[in-house]
């Protein structure tokens, strides 16, 4: 099974599992906004001690009860066999792997072992590490152990640096995991990404327009009061209007005035495409004979002081161009780290 029905394929449910009747008014709001999977999350991995970790099995029933009462399915994460053991217990219907446990293979072996032969639905988040082969490895685990429908959950990554955003996007990983597993549902978790309310609505959108198959969105009946995560938890409410705002794009072959003015517009893309190549060609050439001219005069490969200038000319010139300066800054930084690799290994 290659796609969920329908797309965008919505799983909605707060952070966490708090109590009967929490679970219950949050299940209620969202199955009114047309969704089919309440979330909720059970067992919490926390940084540090003493925070709240979770109501655990206690809660199970819960959301078991909450599901059923509303006609929604029901998932929660696990992050080992034991976390197996109590969801079949109980009934939840799908599973989630959680980004501290994606990248630990010997822990999602485990849950693959648990989950064999039981059908259940997985949803893999990616890991906290931008490390796509970390990412294919947990879901190829398993797609092997036949357990159900697997499906990949983009969360955000951690990086440094500032950023609006809680987890990075890094928007090309998810793109590489789709094209290497096409058969791979791939849904957008914008509250992780986000980390604040206010932004998951248009982290929602920009998933759409890459064409994601579907959302997993934190909705809370009174977020402020959430035990954990309060700040990216919208209402039922929200959800609703979050839905019904949502633009939505196909795969559809375009139109006949469409596919002229692509292919014209891809052709001039093809064109400025080689031009790059042969710039960058000839950039690495002239790098190599600077290395020659550093190593005969017993200069160092680094020179940060010339770099520092490199940097400072092409985010001036970005700015003049109207380009993003942070996505000058990557490309830049990508084409010292090749000339000094040139200049290192001649």
């Amino acid at each position: 099974m290659s796609k969920l029905v329908p797309i965008p394929f919505i799983i909605a449910g707060p952070c966490s599992v708090e109590s009967p009747e929490q679970i219950m008014a949050a299940a209620e709001g969202i199955s009114k906004a047309g969704v089919t999977m309440l979330r909720g999350g059970l067992w919490k991995p926390r940084t540090h001690p003493g925070c709240f970790e979770g109501v655990g099995e206690t809660g199970a029933r819960w959301l078991r009860d909450a599901g059923r009462a509303t006609g929604m399915k029901t998932i929660t994460e696990v992050a080992n066999a034991r976390h197996v053991e109590v969801i079949l217990k109980y009934g939840i219907d799908a599973v989630w792997i959680g980004a501290r446990t994606t990248g630990n293979p010997f822990l999602v072996q485990e849950i693959a072992d648990a989950l064999k032969g039981t059908g259940l639905p997985v949803f893999v988040k990616n890991p906290l590490v931008p490390d796509p082969e970390l990412w294919l490895g947990a879901v190829e685990r398993l797609s092997g152990c036949g357990c159900g429908l697997v499906c990949a959950v983009h969360r955000g990554f951690h990086s440094y640096g500032e950023s609006i955003y809680r987890n990075s996007p890094f928007w090309q990983i998810p793109v590489e995991l789709h094209r290497r597993m096409p058969e791979i549902p791939v849904l957008c978790d914008p509250s992780h990404i986000g980390g604040r309310r206010d932004l998951v609505r248009s982290l929602s959108q920009q998933a759409m327009a890459l064409g994601f198959d579907g959302l997993m969105i934190e909705v809370h009946p009174d977020p402020d009061k959430a035990l954990s995560d309060a700040a990216q938890q919208i209402t039922p409410a929200e959800l609703a209007q979050l839905l019904s705002s949502l633009k939505m794009r196909g795969n559809s072959a375009p139109g006949a005035e469409a596919a002229a003015a692509l292919d014209s517009l891809r052709s001039d893309i093809d064109r400025i495409d080689s031009s790059l190549i042969d710039l960058l060609a000839e950039r690495m050439k002239i790098s190599e004979a600077i290395g020659e001219v550093k190593e005969k005069s017993g200069l160092t490969v680094l020179q940060t002081g010339r770099w520092n200038s490199v940097l400072a000319k092409v985010r001036a010139l970005a700015q003049e161009k109207d380009l993003d300066e942070s996505f000058i800054t990557e490309v830049f930084n990508l084409i010292h780290r090749a000339s000094m690799e040139r200049q290192i290994n001649k």
